[in-house]
């Protein structure tokens, strides 16, 4: 099994069966447009799964901390990336935290980091954000690693909310679903199957980020490419291990996750935006991935702003993944200061 991490943040103080393709293509222009008709034809128009929910965005973000009706919002950047263990990815970091998200300061960055370099991410990040965030969470665990941070200008302090971030690295390799499968089923027991567990206790918001490793699987390498080339990746969806195991009923169930209206996020050349040329020619797939569940008790509302890669980022094999998510108590059960 890969490498998992969970943060709680309470009140704010954190064996292989090769998959046989459907069948082989060629790289040709008449057979790309017959497998994109197919595969629109295979499309559950309906933007929902058996487990996972796909759910649009509002692009612009104007709420205040506060309220006219006086509940409380919080809104948060949610970013994994694989940095490819290249220490040359470093002056990347900052870019993912710092960008522009709407009208308001983000309450909280979360970010979630895999095959990280071998040096001192902590003290890089905390010098790119000095002047304007605090540190208030971290957990890592060798090259996987998880970041919480909060403005410096206001003390933030959240009650009435409990908030359970989870990053991992699972398996990899098209072949590895079931093996995928089970380590997500035996992450999830281990944190919230035992009494004594403190991450078993009911949370209202769980948010899973990292490298999930699932591929597009079924379709040879070069008529995905030439899909994702016409701006039609849509319709590659629904060759999606993840949709299709939640689908199935496997993995994610209740889950929700942000329309995959961006481009597969693996696998680059390195210093590019050209998927792989290497002798492997790996299939583009959305192996980066971030994903959320609302308990219905807990009274709280979602909007997701964003879902998006970082295309503007080269110095990995997988482009980042970010996403824009505010929470809304109507009951203001929880506030923010």
């Amino acid at each position: 099994m890969r490498k998992f991490i969970r943060i709680l943040h309470c009140s704010c103080t954190g064996r292989k069966s090769k998959l046989k393709p459907l069948r082989k293509l060629h790289n040709s222009s008449s057979e790309v447009m017959n497998t994109a008709d197919n595969l629109d034809s295979n499309i559950d128009h309906r933007r929902s799964h058996e487990g996972i929910t796909t759910v649009g965005t509002e692009k612009y973000c104007n709420l205040s901390r506060t309220t006219t009706a006086g509940s409380s919002v919080l809104c948060m950047s949610i970013v994994t990336w694989n940095m490819n263990g290249k220490a040359s990815s470093l002056q990347d970091l900052a870019k993912l935290l710092t960008g522009s998200d709407g009208d308001r300061k983000l309450d909280l960055l979360v970010l979630g980091l895999q095959e990280v370099p071998r040096c001192n991410i902590t003290r890089t990040l905390k010098e790119a954000l000095a002047e304007t965030h605090n540190l208030v969470e971290k957990s890592v665990l060798q090259s996987l690693q998880l970041y919480v941070f909060a403005p410096k200008d206001y003390q933030l302090f959240i009650t009435g909310i409990h908030l359970v971030f989870i990053s991992c690295h699972l398996s990899a390799h098209e072949g590895n679903v079931e093996e995928r499968n089970s380590e997500l089923q035996r992450i999830s027991k281990s944190l919230f199957s035992k009494n004594k567990n403190l991450y078993a206790r009911p949370s209202q918001v769980t948010v899973w980020l990292g490298d999930l490793n699932y591929r597009i699987q079924g379709l040879d390498t070069f008529p995905v490419r030439n899909i994702i080339q016409r701006n039609l990746h849509t319709l590659l969806t629904s060759k999606d291990q993840l949709l299709q195991e939640a689908e199935r009923g496997n993995i994610f169930d209740g889950y929700c996750e942000g329309t995959l209206a961006f481009k597969p996020t693996y696998k680059y050349n390195v210093g590019t935006n050209t998927y792989d040329t290497s002798h492997k020619e790996r299939t583009p797939s959305w192996t980066d991935r971030i994903l959320f569940k609302i308990e219905k008790y807990g009274n709280v509302e979602a909007t997701l702003h964003a879902y998006e890669s970082i295309d503007s980022i080269h110095s990995s094999d997988h482009k980042p993944v970010k996403a824009h998510m505010c929470l809304k108590e109507a009951n203001n059960k929880f506030q923010g200061k």
